[in-house]
């Protein structure tokens, strides 16, 4: 779900010490996102630079997930000899809808209390009116004669 962490976990096994790259690929956009050498992470792209949570084996965290982060995230592996293997990941990013019903329900209930108040109110002042109209005409009234 969106603002949820999500964790791309890999297990490497080559000779030597590897480069990683990963890579964010949707329908219109490709991105490189960091490359991990010994020693943690390096050119972070700026779009990722804080949500980014790196790990010693290659691993990587994206933190603050938005709906524009689902896609494909490819890493690839270039061992010191040269070769590389790629593999793929896809994420599946879905907006939360109980947020909006949530909304809606606050929002109903604070029209319910309003419309109580604006009841009670006009009842209250129904009943004031009453009375001072009846006050009224008592007052208007000739005294007792004896």
């Amino acid at each position: 779900p969106v603002q949820q962490d999500v964790l791309f976990s890999v297990d490497i096994s080559c000779v030597g010490t590897p480069t990683i790259q990963w890579t964010f690929m949707s329908g219109r956009v490709s991105r490189d996102i960091g490359a991990w050498q010994t020693g943690g992470y390096t050119n972070v792209s700026e779009d990722y630079m804080d949500r980014v949570h790196t790990y010693t084996n290659g691993s990587m965290g994206l933190s603050d997930l938005r709906i524009q982060d689902a896609g494909f995230y490819v890493i690839t592996v270039t061992e010191l000899s040269g070769s590389s293997k790629d593999e793929g990941f896809v994420l599946k990013v879905e907006e939360v809808l109980y947020e909006d019903l949530q909304f809606l329900a606050v929002f109903a209930v604070g029209l319910a209390s309003l419309a109580g108040f604006l009841m009670v109110s006009m009842w209250l002042m129904d009943k004031a009116y009453c009375r001072i109209k009846a006050w009224r005409q008592r007052r208007q009234m000739p005294g007792k004669l004896f």
